[in-house]
């Protein structure tokens, strides 16, 4: 089990989205926990301040160092070996399928959400173990990347996706696009579809999916081919799907 402890001004942002489909049964199940730390219930001042003036002058405001520090310290346990300190925020390593799977074996994955123009430095030096975003733009506040990060590790958890082969045959977690899926109807105006997937052979299915995960991949994100090792056979398929360009 995951126990996902997340730290933010605005926790009752994370009330819905949690609370549905495999994150809802994942948490009914007992495969993860989400705890909401409201990170005001840490500052001394009377307004319950987490952000001020940056020193140096400048736009925005920023996170405070204390509250933060106070949270963290209050919702740690003594053992932390098995737990990790991550902040949201655009500055970070930018998150990728290989982020989840490593995350996925942590006991507790606590995760600041980042506000304002930015977080006091010491927050980043002294308190975080590891700095993530989820792409090259600017959000509001770390709430909403935290909920993809929380989704996606998930995945990897045994028993919270129905088919536990689901997150290895995703997109991304061979650093290949997913071949194509169909469902019923076989046909439906005049949208077939393909053959193979009908025959029953499934030697030869696996063959097809191969060959339509590195066609997608070829054509979508030809980035990702370079980080991969490709078989004999891999290569002669691609030189084929090249050639169908000429």
């Amino acid at each position: 089990m995951i126990n996902f402890e997340i730290l933010s001004i605005f926790p009752e942002m994370f009330s819905s989205p949690l609370n549905f489909s495999l994150l809802k049964k994942a948490q009914e199940k007992g495969l993860i926990k989400i705890s909401l730390h409201n990170i005001r219930d840490w500052a001394d001042d009377k307004q319950k301040m987490t952000d001020d003036a940056p020193y140096g002058g400048g736009c925005g405001m920023v996170m405070k160092l204390e509250p933060v520090e106070k949270a963290l310290s209050a919702i740690r346990r003594g053992d932390e070996k098995d737990s990790t300190v991550v902040l949201m925020t655009p500055q970070g390593e930018v998150f990728n399928q290989k982020i989840a799977a490593e995350l996925s074996h942590k006991k507790r994955i606590m995760i600041v959400c980042g506000r304002y123009e930015g977080v006091d430095e010491r927050i980043r030096e002294h308190l975080v173990d590891r700095e993530i975003s989820i792409g090259d733009y600017i959000l509001t506040g770390g709430e909403l990347a935290a909920m993809v990060l929380i989704d996606a590790v998930s995945r990897f958890i045994p028993d919270v996706l129905g088919n536990p082969d689901s997150a290895q045959d995703e997109s991304f977690s061979q650093n290949l696009l997913e071949y194509p899926q169909y469902t019923r109807p076989a046909a439906y105006k005049g949208w077939m579809v393909p053959d193979i997937l009908l025959s029953g052979n499934h030697a030869e299915i696996e063959l097809w999916r191969r060959k339509e995960s590195l066609r997608k991949t070829y054509k979508k994100r030809p980035d990702l081919l370079n980080k991969i090792t490709l078989s004999d056979e891999d290569k002669k398929i691609l030189d084929k799907i090249k050639l169908e360009d000429i």
